[in-house]
């Protein structure tokens, strides 16, 4: 995947003082990346089309069409994007990120605040200044009503599960059992089986299944097929991951990508 560090969705957008908050628009081809950084503001990140992951030392996070990712000010962070995707992203000023989320989340955004947002990216000329602070403020003020939503894969923390955390995730249809794990992490299996909830807030079983599906979400935004991206994270029933992919997200793969 090629690096794009200079990606100008990216630059930051910083500084105390200024507009409360700044909208930036990119449209990026293939699959790329974009170097871990982060800003003075908080940043709200989404896409109009396509699909982004975000990336922390706290987990991942994916960006589908209907959701934004807040990140907070000063969260170093990483992004990748699977296919085309036209993202944008809502840089806030310092003071008004207060009352909001500590930690990065997966937010599912109104329908006024994507029209704000389409406002504030589109003001041509020279606007009036209450015009733009009016708008401005609806972004904070949508953004600090927004749901966050389950969208996340929270990395455990000790060294140990780190490693197998990092094996399910390069790898998503490996099917060892907790105790084979276990022993890869060189701890017992009923250490494995009391820490990794205490540390990821799910059991190595339903954090697997979990990686699975957001894996699944990225191939299919690259273009592959359901069957091919059943496939490839372990599923020999490819009916079994279509519902659990209905069950998880509401709808079909096919469906869901429709949307998209």
């Amino acid at each position: 995947m090629p690096s794009l560090p200079h990606l100008d969705l990216e630059s930051p957008k910083d500084g105390a003082t200024g507009p409360l908050a700044v909208v930036v628009s990119q449209c990026v081809e293939g699959s790329s990346l974009v170097e871990a950084h982060s800003h003075a503001r908080g940043q709200l990140l989404g896409v109009w089309r396509g699909l982004l992951t975000l990336g922390t030392e706290f987990g991942k996070w994916l960006v589908p069409k209907v959701h934004a990712v807040w990140i907070p000010p000063g969260q170093a962070h990483w992004a990748s994007v699977h296919g085309q995707a036209d993202a944008w992203s809502a840089y806030l000023r310092p003071d008004a990120c207060e009352g909001l989320p500590a930690q990065p989340a997966t937010l599912r955004i109104s329908a006024l605040l994507r029209e704000t947002v389409r406002r504030l990216e589109g003001l041509d000329g020279e606007p009036s200044e209450a015009m733009r602070n009016l708008l401005e403020l609806v972004v904070v003020n949508e953004v600090r009503s927004l749901p966050v939503e389950a969208l996340s894969l929270p990395m455990p923390t000790s060294a140990p599960l780190v490693r197998i955390a990092q094996g399910l995730l390069a790898q998503p249809a490996d099917e060892r059992s907790l105790d084979a794990w276990a022993s890869v992490a060189n701890i017992s299996p009923r250490t494995l089986n009391r820490r990794f909830p205490m540390e990821t807030g799910y059991s190595l079983g339903a954090w697997r299944q979990r990686a699975r599906l957001l894996r699944g979400l990225e191939l299919l935004a690259e273009g592959q097929s359901v069957t091919t991206v059943a496939l490839e994270l372990g599923y020999c029933n490819i009916s079994a991951f279509i519902a659990l992919f209905k069950r998880t997200f509401g709808v079909t793969p096919t469906r869901y990508m429709r949307n998209a």
